[in-house]
Protein backbone atom coordinates (compact mmCIF):
# COMPACT_ATOMS: atom_id res chain seq x y z
CA UNK A 1 0.00 0.00 0.00
CA UNK A 2 2.68 2.23 0.97
CA UNK A 3 4.83 1.81 -2.65
CA UNK A 4 1.68 2.34 -4.49
CA UNK A 5 0.98 5.46 -2.58
CA UNK A 6 4.48 6.28 -3.72
CA UNK A 7 4.01 5.56 -7.04
CA UNK A 8 1.06 8.04 -7.33
CA UNK A 9 2.97 10.59 -5.66
CA UNK A 10 5.65 10.36 -7.70
CA UNK A 11 3.03 10.43 -10.72
CA UNK A 12 0.91 13.68 -9.79
CA UNK A 13 5.38 15.47 -8.71
CA UNK A 14 5.84 14.84 -12.41
CA UNK A 15 2.58 16.15 -13.49
CA UNK A 16 3.34 18.91 -11.23
CA UNK A 17 6.25 19.41 -12.61
CA UNK A 18 5.09 19.38 -16.01
CA UNK A 19 2.55 22.13 -15.01
CA UNK A 20 5.81 24.45 -14.45
CA UNK A 21 7.31 23.55 -17.78
CA UNK A 22 4.00 24.30 -19.77
CA UNK A 23 4.22 27.61 -18.28
CA UNK A 24 7.78 28.38 -18.97
CA UNK A 25 6.54 27.50 -22.29
CA UNK A 26 3.74 29.26 -23.00
CA UNK A 27 5.55 32.60 -21.57
CA UNK A 28 7.85 32.04 -24.17
CA UNK A 29 6.12 31.70 -26.49
CA UNK A 30 3.87 34.35 -26.25
CA UNK A 31 6.65 36.76 -25.84
CA UNK A 32 8.69 35.52 -29.02
CA UNK A 33 5.96 36.39 -31.12
CA UNK A 34 4.33 39.94 -29.51
CA UNK A 35 5.32 43.32 -30.34
CA UNK A 36 7.38 44.89 -29.18
CA UNK A 37 5.80 48.12 -30.13
CA UNK A 38 2.37 47.18 -29.23
CA UNK A 39 2.56 45.22 -25.96
CA UNK A 40 -0.27 44.99 -23.91
CA UNK A 41 0.23 43.38 -20.19
CA UNK A 42 -3.81 42.05 -20.22
CA UNK A 43 -3.41 40.45 -23.83
CA UNK A 44 -0.06 39.01 -22.62
CA UNK A 45 -1.45 37.36 -19.67
CA UNK A 46 -4.76 36.15 -21.25
CA UNK A 47 -2.50 34.56 -24.07
CA UNK A 48 -0.03 32.71 -21.99
CA UNK A 49 -2.95 31.73 -19.32
CA UNK A 50 -5.53 30.41 -22.48
CA UNK A 51 -2.42 28.50 -24.05
CA UNK A 52 -1.40 27.12 -20.88
CA UNK A 53 -4.74 25.47 -19.94
CA UNK A 54 -5.59 23.78 -23.77
CA UNK A 55 -1.82 22.46 -22.61
CA UNK A 56 -2.64 21.32 -18.83
CA UNK A 57 -5.79 19.84 -20.12
CA UNK A 58 -3.84 17.71 -22.68
CA UNK A 59 -1.23 16.91 -19.92
CA UNK A 60 -4.77 15.13 -18.26
CA UNK A 61 -4.94 12.33 -20.87
CA UNK A 62 -1.79 10.76 -19.70
CA UNK A 63 -2.36 10.81 -16.21
CA UNK A 64 -5.68 9.38 -16.91
CA UNK A 65 -4.29 6.31 -18.51
CA UNK A 66 -1.33 5.91 -16.03
CA UNK A 67 -4.20 5.55 -13.16
CA UNK A 68 -6.43 2.89 -14.63
CA UNK A 69 -3.61 0.78 -15.92
CA UNK A 70 -1.88 0.94 -12.69
CA UNK A 71 -5.24 -0.14 -10.63
CA UNK A 72 -4.13 -3.81 -12.31
CA UNK A 73 -1.16 -5.95 -12.25
CA UNK A 74 0.08 -7.19 -15.46
CA UNK A 75 -1.26 -10.62 -14.68
CA UNK A 76 -4.58 -9.18 -15.11
CA UNK A 77 -5.47 -8.71 -11.72
CA UNK A 78 -6.25 -5.56 -9.39
CA UNK A 79 -3.69 -4.48 -6.96
CA UNK A 80 -4.31 -4.80 -2.95
CA UNK A 81 -5.54 -1.27 -2.29
CA UNK A 82 -7.44 -1.25 -5.95
CA UNK A 83 -10.78 -2.13 -4.68
CA UNK A 84 -14.34 -0.72 -6.01
CA UNK A 85 -14.43 2.25 -3.91
CA UNK A 86 -10.70 3.67 -4.73
CA UNK A 87 -11.19 2.64 -7.98
CA UNK A 88 -14.00 4.96 -8.24
CA UNK A 89 -12.55 7.97 -6.05
CA UNK A 90 -9.40 8.03 -8.51
CA UNK A 91 -11.94 8.27 -11.04
CA UNK A 92 -14.00 11.09 -9.70
CA UNK A 93 -10.89 12.77 -9.35
CA UNK A 94 -9.82 12.52 -12.62
CA UNK A 95 -13.45 13.62 -13.91
CA UNK A 96 -13.85 16.47 -11.90
CA UNK A 97 -10.12 17.38 -13.22
CA UNK A 98 -11.52 17.42 -17.29
CA UNK A 99 -14.73 19.19 -16.11
CA UNK A 100 -12.66 21.95 -14.21
CA UNK A 101 -10.50 22.70 -16.80
CA UNK A 102 -12.98 22.17 -19.28
CA UNK A 103 -15.29 25.05 -17.35
CA UNK A 104 -12.50 27.21 -17.50
CA UNK A 105 -11.98 26.79 -21.40
CA UNK A 106 -15.69 27.85 -21.61
CA UNK A 107 -15.01 31.09 -19.75
CA UNK A 108 -11.55 31.90 -21.70
CA UNK A 109 -13.59 31.35 -25.37
CA UNK A 110 -16.92 33.00 -24.75
CA UNK A 111 -16.22 35.12 -22.21
CA UNK A 112 -12.16 36.80 -21.33
CA UNK A 113 -10.63 36.48 -24.95
CA UNK A 114 -13.43 38.07 -26.69
CA UNK A 115 -13.92 40.85 -24.08
CA UNK A 116 -9.91 41.48 -24.03
CA UNK A 117 -9.98 41.56 -27.83
CA UNK A 118 -12.68 43.87 -28.38
CA UNK A 119 -11.45 45.99 -25.70
CA UNK A 120 -7.95 46.69 -27.58
CA UNK A 121 -10.01 46.86 -31.28
CA UNK A 122 -12.31 49.80 -28.93
CA UNK A 123 -8.80 51.13 -27.61
CA UNK A 124 -7.41 51.82 -31.18
CA UNK A 125 -10.62 53.72 -32.55
CA UNK A 126 -10.92 55.46 -28.55
CA UNK A 127 -8.23 56.40 -26.78
CA UNK A 128 -9.96 58.57 -24.27
CA UNK A 129 -12.60 56.78 -22.27
CA UNK A 130 -11.39 53.86 -21.07
CA UNK A 131 -15.72 53.08 -19.47
CA UNK A 132 -16.24 53.95 -22.64
CA UNK A 133 -14.25 51.07 -24.10
CA UNK A 134 -15.08 48.36 -21.21
CA UNK A 135 -18.94 48.98 -21.99
CA UNK A 136 -18.55 48.26 -26.09
CA UNK A 137 -16.64 45.24 -25.10
CA UNK A 138 -18.75 43.89 -22.81
CA UNK A 139 -21.28 44.58 -25.44
CA UNK A 140 -19.74 42.47 -27.96
CA UNK A 141 -19.06 39.99 -25.45
CA UNK A 142 -22.41 39.39 -24.77
CA UNK A 143 -23.07 38.03 -28.45
CA UNK A 144 -20.46 35.02 -27.26
CA UNK A 145 -22.00 34.42 -23.68
CA UNK A 146 -25.19 33.72 -25.80
CA UNK A 147 -23.83 31.48 -28.03
CA UNK A 148 -22.37 29.40 -24.42
CA UNK A 149 -25.81 29.96 -23.04
CA UNK A 150 -27.48 28.45 -26.00
CA UNK A 151 -25.07 25.53 -26.36
CA UNK A 152 -25.34 24.19 -22.81
CA UNK A 153 -29.21 24.53 -22.92
CA UNK A 154 -28.60 22.23 -26.16
CA UNK A 155 -26.40 19.56 -24.38
CA UNK A 156 -28.63 19.41 -21.50
CA UNK A 157 -31.59 18.34 -23.72
CA UNK A 158 -30.15 16.71 -26.13
CA UNK A 159 -31.72 13.25 -26.39
CA UNK A 160 -28.13 10.72 -26.53
CA UNK A 161 -30.64 7.47 -26.99
CA UNK A 162 -30.81 6.82 -31.23
CA UNK A 163 -32.25 4.00 -33.01
CA UNK A 164 -29.24 1.38 -33.55
CA UNK A 165 -28.99 -1.80 -35.30
CA UNK A 166 -30.70 -4.64 -33.81
CA UNK A 167 -28.80 -7.14 -32.86
CA UNK A 168 -25.71 -4.69 -32.19
CA UNK A 169 -24.37 -6.03 -29.09
CA UNK A 170 -21.09 -3.49 -29.62
CA UNK A 171 -23.76 -0.59 -29.80
CA UNK A 172 -25.23 -1.79 -26.11
CA UNK A 173 -21.81 -2.07 -24.64
CA UNK A 174 -21.42 1.96 -26.13
CA UNK A 175 -24.84 2.59 -24.09
CA UNK A 176 -23.91 0.73 -20.97
CA UNK A 177 -20.41 2.65 -20.95
CA UNK A 178 -22.50 5.88 -21.41
CA UNK A 179 -24.66 4.82 -18.65
CA UNK A 180 -21.92 4.56 -16.37
CA UNK A 181 -20.36 7.70 -16.68
CA UNK A 182 -23.62 9.19 -15.33
CA UNK A 183 -26.77 11.10 -16.33
CA UNK A 184 -26.25 14.23 -14.77
CA UNK A 185 -27.50 17.29 -17.24
CA UNK A 186 -25.52 20.13 -15.98
CA UNK A 187 -22.23 17.49 -16.95
CA UNK A 188 -23.64 16.82 -20.35
CA UNK A 189 -24.97 20.30 -20.86
CA UNK A 190 -20.98 20.75 -20.41
CA UNK A 191 -19.53 17.93 -22.40
CA UNK A 192 -22.01 18.94 -25.39
CA UNK A 193 -20.12 22.79 -25.37
CA UNK A 194 -16.81 21.23 -25.35
CA UNK A 195 -17.56 18.96 -27.96
CA UNK A 196 -18.75 21.86 -30.09
CA UNK A 197 -15.50 23.67 -29.56
CA UNK A 198 -13.80 19.89 -30.51
CA UNK A 199 -15.48 20.02 -33.78
CA UNK A 200 -14.41 23.93 -34.46
CA UNK A 201 -10.49 22.86 -33.44
CA UNK A 202 -10.95 20.20 -35.88
CA UNK A 203 -11.48 22.97 -38.61
CA UNK A 204 -8.51 24.34 -37.24
CA UNK A 205 -6.49 21.10 -37.69
CA UNK A 206 -7.66 20.35 -40.91
CA UNK A 207 -6.71 24.17 -42.13
CA UNK A 208 -3.26 24.65 -40.37
CA UNK A 209 -1.82 21.95 -38.60
CA UNK A 210 -2.74 19.17 -41.92
CA UNK A 211 -0.77 22.03 -43.70
CA UNK A 212 2.09 22.67 -41.25
CA UNK A 213 3.03 18.91 -40.97
CA UNK A 214 4.15 19.42 -44.64
CA UNK A 215 5.17 22.69 -44.59
CA UNK A 216 7.68 23.00 -41.79
CA UNK A 217 9.31 19.70 -42.42
CA UNK A 218 10.39 20.48 -46.26
CA UNK A 219 11.18 24.35 -45.11
CA UNK A 220 13.93 23.04 -42.82
CA UNK A 221 15.21 20.76 -45.64
CA UNK A 222 14.87 23.61 -48.65
CA UNK A 223 16.36 25.83 -45.85
CA UNK A 224 15.92 30.09 -47.19
CA UNK A 225 17.53 32.47 -49.38
CA UNK A 226 20.90 33.92 -48.89
CA UNK A 227 20.16 37.14 -47.40
CA UNK A 228 23.59 38.89 -50.00
CA UNK A 229 21.98 37.13 -53.03
CA UNK A 230 18.38 38.62 -52.07
CA UNK A 231 20.14 42.20 -51.09
CA UNK A 232 21.63 42.57 -54.62
CA UNK A 233 18.22 41.33 -56.36
CA UNK A 234 16.76 44.33 -54.03
CA UNK A 235 19.17 46.69 -54.82
CA UNK A 236 18.76 45.67 -58.95
CA UNK A 237 14.83 46.27 -58.23
CA UNK A 238 14.91 49.68 -56.76
CA UNK A 239 17.31 51.01 -59.21
CA UNK A 240 14.81 49.90 -61.90
CA UNK A 241 11.76 51.22 -60.15
CA UNK A 242 13.67 54.91 -59.50
CA UNK A 243 14.86 54.62 -62.96
CA UNK A 244 11.10 54.45 -63.98
CA UNK A 245 9.91 57.46 -61.62
CA UNK A 246 12.26 59.74 -63.48
CA UNK A 247 10.96 58.89 -66.50
CA UNK A 248 7.45 59.74 -65.81
CA UNK A 249 8.24 62.58 -63.73
CA UNK A 250 9.64 64.02 -66.51
CA UNK A 251 6.65 64.17 -68.68
CA UNK A 252 6.06 67.08 -66.27
CA UNK A 253 9.05 69.32 -66.47
CA UNK A 254 7.64 71.71 -68.80
CA UNK A 255 4.99 72.19 -67.11
CA UNK A 256 1.80 69.86 -68.23
CA UNK A 257 -0.19 68.23 -65.99
CA UNK A 258 0.25 63.92 -65.85
CA UNK A 259 -2.19 62.02 -66.85
CA UNK A 260 -4.16 60.31 -64.52
CA UNK A 261 -2.70 56.83 -65.84
CA UNK A 262 0.27 58.18 -65.03
CA UNK A 263 -0.62 59.32 -61.42
CA UNK A 264 -1.84 56.22 -60.59
CA UNK A 265 1.51 54.83 -62.01
CA UNK A 266 3.09 56.82 -59.86
CA UNK A 267 1.32 56.14 -56.67
CA UNK A 268 1.91 52.47 -56.90
CA UNK A 269 5.73 52.96 -57.88
CA UNK A 270 6.47 55.33 -54.99
CA UNK A 271 4.32 52.90 -52.55
CA UNK A 272 6.70 49.90 -54.31
CA UNK A 273 10.23 51.94 -53.89
CA UNK A 274 9.00 52.61 -50.14
CA UNK A 275 8.87 48.70 -49.84
CA UNK A 276 11.56 48.08 -51.35
CA UNK A 277 13.97 50.59 -48.84
CA UNK A 278 11.98 48.41 -46.21
CA UNK A 279 13.25 45.25 -47.60
CA UNK A 280 16.57 46.71 -48.09
CA UNK A 281 16.76 47.73 -44.09
CA UNK A 282 15.50 44.08 -42.77
CA UNK A 283 18.21 42.40 -45.71
CA UNK A 284 21.06 44.47 -44.51
CA UNK A 285 20.28 43.82 -40.76
CA UNK A 286 20.01 39.96 -41.25
CA UNK A 287 23.36 39.52 -43.09
CA UNK A 288 24.95 41.53 -40.27
CA UNK A 289 23.23 39.51 -37.60
CA UNK A 290 24.67 36.78 -35.36
CA UNK A 291 21.74 34.97 -35.62
CA UNK A 292 22.31 34.45 -39.15
CA UNK A 293 24.94 32.69 -38.97
CA UNK A 294 24.11 30.83 -36.41
CA UNK A 295 22.05 29.31 -38.47
CA UNK A 296 23.92 29.03 -41.36
CA UNK A 297 26.25 26.90 -38.97
CA UNK A 298 23.44 24.74 -37.82
CA UNK A 299 22.41 24.21 -41.34
CA UNK A 300 23.35 20.26 -41.33
CA UNK A 301 21.19 20.18 -38.03
CA UNK A 302 17.88 21.50 -39.74
CA UNK A 303 17.91 19.40 -42.42
CA UNK A 304 18.53 16.28 -39.95
CA UNK A 305 15.26 17.88 -38.42
CA UNK A 306 13.64 18.51 -41.39
CA UNK A 307 13.91 14.78 -42.07
CA UNK A 308 12.72 13.55 -38.96
CA UNK A 309 9.63 15.82 -38.74
CA UNK A 310 9.01 14.53 -42.29
CA UNK A 311 8.95 10.62 -41.29
CA UNK A 312 6.79 11.28 -37.99
CA UNK A 313 4.07 13.29 -40.38
CA UNK A 314 4.08 9.99 -42.30
CA UNK A 315 4.00 8.06 -39.41
CA UNK A 316 0.92 9.59 -38.19
CA UNK A 317 -0.88 9.85 -41.23
CA UNK A 318 -0.31 6.41 -42.05
CA UNK A 319 -1.53 5.42 -38.60
CA UNK A 320 -4.28 7.76 -38.69
CA UNK A 321 -5.84 5.98 -41.72
CA UNK A 322 -5.31 2.79 -40.49
CA UNK A 323 -7.17 3.56 -37.87
CA UNK A 324 -10.03 5.14 -40.13
CA UNK A 325 -10.12 2.25 -42.16
CA UNK A 326 -10.28 -0.25 -39.43
CA UNK A 327 -14.00 1.99 -38.28
CA UNK A 328 -15.10 1.93 -41.76
CA UNK A 329 -14.67 -1.76 -42.38
CA UNK A 330 -15.70 -2.60 -38.40
CA UNK A 331 -17.37 -0.18 -36.67
CA UNK A 332 -21.10 -0.22 -35.90
CA UNK A 333 -21.73 2.50 -38.62
CA UNK A 334 -22.72 5.96 -38.39
CA UNK A 335 -25.17 5.64 -36.10
CA UNK A 336 -23.15 5.05 -33.48
CA UNK A 337 -20.39 7.67 -34.48
CA UNK A 338 -18.25 4.97 -36.09
CA UNK A 339 -17.17 3.73 -32.35
CA UNK A 340 -15.28 0.81 -32.23
CA UNK A 341 -14.45 -0.73 -29.24
CA UNK A 342 -11.34 -3.07 -30.54
CA UNK A 343 -8.94 -2.85 -32.57
CA UNK A 344 -8.82 -5.11 -35.92
CA UNK A 345 -6.17 -3.14 -37.90
CA UNK A 346 -3.37 -2.21 -35.65
CA UNK A 347 -1.04 0.55 -36.76
CA UNK A 348 2.41 1.40 -34.83
CA UNK A 349 1.67 4.10 -32.49
CA UNK A 350 -1.08 1.91 -31.01
CA UNK A 351 1.44 -0.66 -30.78
CA UNK A 352 4.42 1.18 -29.29
CA UNK A 353 2.13 3.47 -26.79
CA UNK A 354 1.05 0.11 -24.42
CA UNK A 355 4.88 -0.87 -24.42
CA UNK A 356 6.15 2.98 -23.31
CA UNK A 357 3.20 2.71 -20.63
CA UNK A 358 5.07 -0.03 -18.59
CA UNK A 359 7.86 2.16 -18.25
CA UNK A 360 6.66 4.98 -16.60
CA UNK A 361 7.16 8.26 -17.74
CA UNK A 362 7.95 7.05 -21.36
CA UNK A 363 4.30 7.52 -22.20
CA UNK A 364 3.97 10.75 -21.02
CA UNK A 365 7.16 11.60 -22.36
CA UNK A 366 5.84 10.84 -25.91
CA UNK A 367 2.75 12.13 -25.84
CA UNK A 368 3.79 15.27 -24.81
CA UNK A 369 6.05 14.94 -27.56
CA UNK A 370 3.29 14.49 -30.01
CA UNK A 371 1.19 17.71 -29.09
CA UNK A 372 4.07 19.56 -28.99
CA UNK A 373 4.43 18.84 -32.72
CA UNK A 374 1.10 19.47 -33.19
CA UNK A 375 1.78 22.74 -31.39
CA UNK A 376 4.84 23.37 -33.94
CA UNK A 377 3.17 22.34 -36.84
CA UNK A 378 0.12 24.43 -35.82
CA UNK A 379 2.13 27.55 -35.83
CA UNK A 380 3.94 26.51 -39.25
CA UNK A 381 0.49 26.41 -40.90
CA UNK A 382 -0.55 29.84 -39.01
CA UNK A 383 2.37 31.82 -39.98
CA UNK A 384 2.47 30.39 -43.50
CA UNK A 385 -0.96 31.26 -44.05
CA UNK A 386 -2.01 33.91 -41.48
CA UNK A 387 -5.23 34.41 -39.93
CA UNK A 388 -8.33 34.14 -42.13
CA UNK A 389 -11.84 34.91 -42.36
CA UNK A 390 -13.23 33.11 -45.20
CA UNK A 391 -11.33 35.51 -48.21
CA UNK A 392 -10.03 38.20 -45.73
CA UNK A 393 -6.73 37.84 -44.31
CA UNK A 394 -7.01 39.59 -40.91
CA UNK A 395 -3.57 38.77 -39.47
CA UNK A 396 -0.23 37.68 -40.18
CA UNK A 397 1.99 35.97 -37.55
CA UNK A 398 5.41 37.48 -36.96
CA UNK A 399 8.00 36.88 -34.52
CA UNK A 400 8.49 39.75 -32.38
CA UNK A 401 6.44 41.89 -34.73
CA UNK A 402 2.62 40.29 -33.65
CA UNK A 403 -0.65 42.71 -32.49
CA UNK A 404 -2.16 41.99 -29.09
CA UNK A 405 -5.50 41.03 -30.82
CA UNK A 406 -3.48 38.74 -33.81
CA UNK A 407 -1.60 37.18 -30.41
CA UNK A 408 -5.49 36.71 -28.98
CA UNK A 409 -6.09 34.84 -32.20
CA UNK A 410 -3.29 32.81 -32.49
CA UNK A 411 -3.92 31.27 -28.83
CA UNK A 412 -7.78 31.06 -29.42
CA UNK A 413 -6.90 28.78 -32.64
CA UNK A 414 -4.25 26.82 -30.70
CA UNK A 415 -6.59 26.13 -27.55
CA UNK A 416 -9.08 25.25 -30.14
CA UNK A 417 -6.33 22.73 -31.75
CA UNK A 418 -4.92 21.17 -28.32
CA UNK A 419 -8.60 20.71 -27.31
CA UNK A 420 -8.83 18.64 -30.55
CA UNK A 421 -5.61 16.87 -30.02
CA UNK A 422 -7.15 14.21 -27.63
CA UNK A 423 -9.05 12.93 -29.96
CA UNK A 424 -6.40 12.86 -32.17
CA UNK A 425 -4.59 10.87 -30.04
CA UNK A 426 -7.28 8.57 -29.98
CA UNK A 427 -7.34 8.39 -33.58
CA UNK A 428 -3.76 7.20 -33.67
CA UNK A 429 -3.78 4.59 -30.87
CA UNK A 430 -7.69 3.91 -29.84
CA UNK A 431 -6.41 0.74 -27.38
CA UNK A 432 -3.81 3.02 -25.54
CA UNK A 433 -6.54 5.99 -24.71
CA UNK A 434 -9.79 3.33 -23.57
CA UNK A 435 -7.64 1.09 -21.95
CA UNK A 436 -3.73 1.61 -21.59
CA UNK A 437 -1.49 -1.37 -20.79
CA UNK A 438 -5.14 -3.12 -18.54
CA UNK A 439 -5.31 -7.14 -19.03
CA UNK A 440 -7.76 -9.40 -17.61
CA UNK A 441 -7.64 -12.91 -16.80
CA UNK A 442 -10.04 -15.20 -19.05
CA UNK A 443 -10.38 -19.31 -18.71
CA UNK A 444 -7.92 -21.23 -21.05
CA UNK A 445 -9.89 -25.34 -21.18
CA UNK A 446 -7.40 -27.83 -22.51
CA UNK A 447 -8.91 -30.69 -24.28
CA UNK A 448 -7.50 -34.51 -24.17
CA UNK A 449 -10.12 -36.88 -25.86
CA UNK A 450 -12.70 -34.81 -25.24
CA UNK A 451 -12.34 -34.11 -21.87
CA UNK A 452 -11.45 -30.43 -20.57
CA UNK A 453 -8.28 -30.94 -18.39
CA UNK A 454 -6.09 -28.71 -16.69
CA UNK A 455 -8.17 -25.36 -16.54
CA UNK A 456 -6.14 -22.53 -16.24
CA UNK A 457 -6.42 -18.70 -16.03
CA UNK A 458 -3.85 -16.65 -18.62
CA UNK A 459 -4.05 -12.88 -19.23
CA UNK A 460 -5.23 -11.19 -21.90
CA UNK A 461 -5.49 -7.30 -23.45
CA UNK A 462 -8.49 -5.64 -22.16
CA UNK A 463 -11.04 -5.21 -25.26
CA UNK A 464 -14.87 -5.09 -26.36
CA UNK A 465 -15.12 -8.99 -25.03
CA UNK A 466 -13.79 -8.38 -21.34
CA UNK A 467 -16.62 -8.70 -18.47
CA UNK A 468 -17.39 -4.77 -17.26
CA UNK A 469 -16.01 -5.34 -13.97
CA UNK A 470 -12.65 -6.40 -14.97
CA UNK A 471 -11.29 -3.64 -17.14
CA UNK A 472 -11.67 0.35 -16.31
CA UNK A 473 -12.47 3.07 -19.17
CA UNK A 474 -10.83 5.66 -19.25
CA UNK A 475 -12.92 9.13 -18.70
CA UNK A 476 -11.19 10.83 -21.94
CA UNK A 477 -12.54 8.08 -23.80
CA UNK A 478 -16.06 8.66 -22.03
CA UNK A 479 -15.86 12.14 -22.54
CA UNK A 480 -14.90 12.08 -26.17
CA UNK A 481 -17.64 9.77 -27.23
CA UNK A 482 -20.74 10.89 -25.22
CA UNK A 483 -22.24 12.20 -28.49
CA UNK A 484 -22.63 10.20 -31.55
CA UNK A 485 -22.77 12.78 -34.23
CA UNK A 486 -19.41 14.67 -32.71
CA UNK A 487 -17.90 11.48 -33.63
CA UNK A 488 -19.20 10.96 -36.76
CA UNK A 489 -17.80 14.41 -37.41
CA UNK A 490 -14.27 13.33 -35.85
CA UNK A 491 -14.50 10.27 -38.16
CA UNK A 492 -14.84 12.58 -41.51
CA UNK A 493 -12.52 15.39 -39.95
CA UNK A 494 -9.63 12.74 -39.86
CA UNK A 495 -10.28 12.02 -43.63
CA UNK A 496 -10.11 15.75 -44.45
CA UNK A 497 -7.09 15.75 -42.34
CA UNK A 498 -5.49 13.28 -44.75
CA UNK A 499 -6.46 14.39 -47.78
CA UNK A 500 -5.52 18.26 -46.74
CA UNK A 501 -2.00 17.01 -45.42
CA UNK A 502 -1.27 15.33 -48.63
CA UNK A 503 -2.38 18.03 -50.98
CA UNK A 504 -0.16 20.19 -48.34
CA UNK A 505 2.91 17.77 -49.21
CA UNK A 506 2.59 18.36 -53.02
CA UNK A 507 2.15 22.09 -52.47
CA UNK A 508 5.28 22.22 -50.02
CA UNK A 509 7.81 20.35 -52.86
CA UNK A 510 6.72 22.25 -55.30
CA UNK A 511 7.55 25.29 -54.21
CA UNK A 512 10.93 26.74 -54.23
CA UNK A 513 13.01 27.99 -51.00
CA UNK A 514 11.46 31.13 -49.12
CA UNK A 515 12.74 34.44 -48.67
CA UNK A 516 14.72 34.96 -45.62
CA UNK A 517 12.53 37.85 -44.77
CA UNK A 518 9.37 35.77 -45.73
CA UNK A 519 6.28 37.90 -44.08
CA UNK A 520 8.47 40.10 -43.03
CA UNK A 521 7.72 42.85 -45.46
CA UNK A 522 4.70 42.87 -47.91
CA UNK A 523 2.79 45.16 -50.31
CA UNK A 524 -0.53 44.31 -48.23
CA UNK A 525 0.37 44.51 -44.55
CA UNK A 526 -2.50 43.81 -43.05
CA UNK A 527 -2.15 44.16 -39.89
CA UNK A 528 0.40 47.85 -40.35
CA UNK A 529 3.40 45.79 -38.34
CA UNK A 530 5.75 47.61 -40.01
CA UNK A 531 8.81 47.73 -37.50
CA UNK A 532 11.71 46.82 -37.89
CA UNK A 533 12.19 43.28 -36.37
CA UNK A 534 14.43 43.00 -33.35
CA UNK A 535 14.32 39.35 -33.65
CA UNK A 536 17.51 39.19 -35.03
CA UNK A 537 19.63 41.01 -33.01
Amino acid sequence: MAAAASDLLTGWCLFGLALLAILIFCWVYVRKYQSRRESEVISTITAIFALAVALITSALLPVDIFLVSYMKNQNGTFKVWADANVSRQIEDTVLYGYYTLYSIILFCVFLWIPFVYFYYEEKEEDDGNTCSQVKTALRYTLGFITVCAVLLLIGAFVPLDIPNKKNSTEWEKVKLLFEEFGSSHGLTALSFSISSLTVIGMLAAITYTAYGMSALPLNLIKGTTSASYERLENTEDIEEVEQHLLRIKSKCRDGRPLSSRDRRTLQQLEERLRTLRRRERHLESIEKSWWTKACEAIRPLKIVWGVFFIIVALLFTVSLFLSNLDKALHSAGFDSGFIILGTNLTNPLNMLLPVLQRVFPLDYILITTIVMYFIFTSMAGIRNMGIWFFWTRLYKIRRGKTRPQALLFLCMILLLIVLHTSYMIYSLAPQYVMYGSQKYLVQSNKTVDGQPRNVTLVSKDCDADAPEDQCIVTRTYLFLHKFWFFSAAYYFGNWAFIAVFLIGLIVSCCKGKKSVIEGEVDDDDSDMSDELSVYYH
